[in-house]
């Protein structure tokens, strides 16, 4: 009784799964290399063919993980929120922006502990910390303050 597409989809069904087992070959353009380095990669997009953003990834040097940072340039290039892949320049301006930063702290820190300035503790936290309001009740229904008193 069917005819036509419907007739052969288990057909379709098997020569898709087995398509989607078979690995792609996915050529991308190389689009550059960090100071860590992770190779970029993209394919522009074609909206002809259906694909409105680009696809972009990168592949770690070998012995590292995915887990590890990337320069923040990079990754607002990866995350399309950038459309122009940062320079050379950039990465390193940026670079020696962050390592002066972290001296200038640690600088401060170290003024800060010779002016008697003791290490920073960590506050305690338990009920005691959390602010008691007279107009609000604390949990307890016996001391619920719209409670009716029996005589």
């Amino acid at each position: 009784m069917s005819n036509g597409e419907h007739r052969h989809l288990w057909r379709i069904v098997i020569r898709n799964f087995i398509n989607s087992l078979r690995p792609r070959q996915i050529k991308g353009n190389n689009i550059g290399k960090d100071y860590i380095g992770n190779v970029y990669y993209e394919i522009p997009a074609d909206p002809s063919l259906g694909k409105r953003k680009p696809t972009r990834w990168y592949d770690p040097p070998s012995g590292q993980d995915f887990k590890d940072p990337i320069p923040a340039e990079w990754e607002s290039w990866l995350r399309m929120r950038r459309k122009e892949p940062p320079t050379e320049e950039e990465v390193a301006k940026n670079l020696a922006i962050a390592k002066l930063k972290k001296e200038n702290a640690a600088k401060l820190e170290a003024k800060r502990l010779q002016e008697g300035g003791a290490t920073p503790s960590i506050p305690e936290k338990g009920p005691q910390s959390f602010p008691v309001y007279d107009e609000f009740h604390t949990g307890d229904p016996e001391d619920h303050p719209n409670k009716q008193k029996k005589y």
